[in-house]
């Protein structure tokens, strides 16, 4: 007979949730009001939990309101005014001459060659990232014929763009900094506002350094060596490697020199920032030359790149992380080190990050043809700007406005420092409907 017909009466094979035992027996009776008791009980004591109600760990006065994320505010008081005269100067994302979103040509070339990929999937990419897109991004920012790179002294990891970028760098330097305590975050005034959150969020402390000079408009180179050569030794050092964010005012190369030099004085940190690559002057190799400087004269640093505005992949999020070891006998084992941590870091924070940005930027820098494509749009966008600017600064003389406007043309990229008062920033904004 088969087991799962066995008729045997044992205890082992008689018990059962749905057992049918006859109402009549006393066992099955006594059965019932012990159930029924018990279900009884449980029934009050649910209809008591679910009735009260406990304190909120996370109350008010736990949790305070953070202020509200002044550009995104901006912003936001744009898209609620109604008036058809409105003028949106605030998020950094290029513009057409209709002041609508432009999709780079290489980039809709790229796009549709990647969804028509018959291999295209939605598999993970590896903790790293797509390879062909790491490799390819490190070469564009370290330079291909780097002996840095020949002698595997760098490491590259895919990230959540530039802020992603920065995040990862943050928190590996929080960590692995062999200083105690962790040395002090030296940060431009001004500088792109997340860097402050990124950076403290990680337990970091900040100092700023001289940048802007509000009298010139531009820089103030002085300050910013006194600054750097008072830090205290191997502090870290946020540089911006083009198109100042939110200046627009730039180092010249005889001054990044300069800069290197206090740098190796006082033994300190160098971390990049590089989110504007070929849109600041429409050349790429002319944009990343303090970076590419600095690895030629044996630094030890780390990059943050983006590729948001100058492949216009701002919502793909598509960036990427660099560590550069300094030259030595144990250098490329020590960068196998140090891939292996930021591996754990990226692991623990994203896992993986996402493909399809990645495969678009991939196909256009591994392409030579599309290359070229993305190099004349990249001439376009910043050549555009430049004569915007131009424009600006002559309207503006024409108009015999107060105050000189040679600042407009002397700052780089899409940001500038106009040199207004907050009182006429105000106006402009109620008045003209002009938010910047």
């Amino acid at each position: 007979m088969s087991p799962l017909s066995s008729s045997s009466s044992s205890p082992s094979s008689s018990f059962s949730l749905t057992s049918s035992s006859s109402p009549s027996s006393p066992s099955s009776s006594s059965t019932a009001t012990s159930t029924s008791t018990a279900r009884s009980r449980l029934a009050s004591l649910s209809s008591h939990i679910m009735g009260s109600t406990t304190p909120s760990v996370f109350s008010t006065a736990v949790v305070p309101a953070a202020p509200e994320d002044a550009l995104f505010g901006l912003a936001q008081a744009f898209r609620q005014d109604s008036s058809d005269k409105k003028v949106d100067l605030v998020i950094g994302a290029y513009r057409d001459n209709n002041a609508k979103p432009w999709i780079l040509p290489v980039v809709k070339k790229a796009d549709e060659l990647v969804r028509n990929d018959p291999a295209l999937n939605h598999e993970y990419l590896p903790i790293k990232g797509l390879a062909d897109y790491t490799t390819a991004a490190q070469k564009l920012m370290i330079g291909a014929d780097s002996p840095a790179i020949r002698e595997n002294r760098v490491c590259t990891f895919q990230t959540i763009s530039g802020t992603g970028a920065v995040h990862l760098g943050a928190l590996f330097l929080s960590k692995f900094h062999p200083s105690n305590p962790k040395p002090t975050v030296y940060l431009s005034n001004p500088t792109w506002a997340n860097h402050n959150q990124i950076f403290t969020n990680v337990n970091l402390s900040l100092a700023n350094y001289p940048y802007f000079d509000p009298q010139t408009k531009g820089l103030n180179f002085s300050g910013m060596l006194s600054a750097l050569r008072d830090a205290p030794s191997g502090s870290i050092i946020l540089l911006h490697v083009c198109a100042h964010n939110p200046t627009g005012v730039d180092l010249t190369q005889d001054q990044w020199k300069d800069v290197a030099v206090v740098m190796r004085e006082r033994n300190h940190f160098p971390f990049f920032d590089c989110a504007y690559q070929g849109f600041a002057s429409g050349d790429l190799a002319r944009d990343s030359w303090a970076v590419r400087y600095f690895v030629e004269q044996g630094f030890e640093l780390c990059v943050a790149q983006s590729f948001a505005k100058n492949f216009g992949l701002y919502g793909q999020r598509t960036g990427a992380f660099h560590f550069v070891s300094a030259p030595g006998a144990e250098a490329t084992q020590a960068n196998a080190h140090i891939a292996s941590q930021l591996a754990i870091l990226q692991r623990s924070e994203i896992s993986n990050p996402p493909a399809y940005g990645a495969r678009i930027a991939s196909r256009v820098l591994n392409d030579e043809g599309l290359f070229q494509e993305w190099e004349e749009d990249l001439k376009t966008m910043s050549g555009r700007i430049a004569e915007m600017r131009k424009g600006l600064r002559e309207r503006l003389e024409k108009k015999g406005t107060p105050g000189t406007w040679n600042h407009i043309t002397d700052q780089i990229g899409m940001f500038s420092f106009t040199g207004l008062t907050e009182t006429q920033v105000k106006v402009l904004k109620e008045k003209w409907h002009v938010y910047m």
